[in-house]
């Protein structure tokens, strides 16, 4: 029981809001870096270091006003033509070339970022993980005695077949709702969340959403998301400071080509 306490308690929002996490962050991390081996291993990671090291720099921006600093994240752009960005449990998260392409502004790039940290954050992935491993397998991860090497192999297979299939659409508008207050502290413009979530109206219209976790059904409709955002933005304290960055932007796409 006590080490039950000792792992349960986690944060997973913003104002220290917390819920019941079996699988300690040390194993999450593990099961977040063999994903991210896999990914590689399926995936063309963008041979442009700029570009890298440009959604690292964002994205560390955000993660600094988080309420998760406890893990080390790692950025990566796949060349791809997917419209798509997800994270992996453990901080591991990823954008493809697909997606930045249709964005106009920093701000926009933001607005995903932070959506995706907030999935962090919140541990949304793991929440599931833990709920698709069952308890006799989540107990040997974190329980089992000797080499746990089998429980961690199935985690990280389970995992890589949960990150494409879709949060609930409650978790998405959680991560909605946090990533325009780390928007807001990160000094970014929130209403780059709108333009995004706006672009990504257009593109269903025009059928190119893509099946997989960005556009995935379980999201809610763009509709119920912009209203949610100009909501929430209406309410929240912005200073005439804020970035939108649409000259810095558009100059690294135009790195990606057509």
């Amino acid at each position: 029981v006590l080490l039950l306490l000792l792992v349960a308690c986690a944060t997973t929002g913003p104002g220290g809001e917390k819920s019941l996490i079996l699988i300690p962050t040390s194993y999450e991390v593990s099961i977040g870096q063999g994903m991210a081996q896999q990914v590689r291993a399926q995936e063309t990671v963008l041979p442009d270091s700029a570009w890298q090291a440009y959604l690292n720099e964002v994205g560390q921006r955000i993660v600094r006003v988080s309420d998760r600093t406890d893990i080390e994240y790692h950025f990566t752009v796949i060349e791809s033509d997917q419209v798509n960005a997800f994270a992996a449990p453990g901080g591991y998260i990823y954008f493809y070339t697909g997606l930045l392409k249709k964005m106009e502004s920093e701000a926009e790039m933001a607005a995903v970022m932070a959506h995706e940290i907030s999935h962090v954050v919140a541990r949304h992935g793991i929440k599931r993980l833990q709920a698709a491993m069952g308890v006799q397998l989540a107990y040997q991860l974190v329980f089992g005695d000797g080499d746990q090497s089998e429980a961690l192999n199935a985690a990280v297979g389970i995992g890589m077949g949960l990150a494409f299939a879709g949060y609930s659409r409650e978790n998405e508008r959680e991560a909605d709702r946090y990533g325009i207050i780390y928007m807001r502290d990160a000094g970014y413009d929130p209403r780059g969340a709108v333009d995004m979530f706006e672009t990504l109206k257009e593109l269903r219209g025009d059928h190119q959403a893509s099946s997989l976790e960005l556009l995935a059904s379980s999201h809610p409709e763009a509709d119920e998301r912009i209203q949610n955002a100009r909501q929430q933005i209406a309410q929240l304290q912005l200073s005439g400071n804020l970035t939108v960055g649409r000259d810095r932007y558009q100059q690294m796409v135009q790195r990606l080509g057509d």
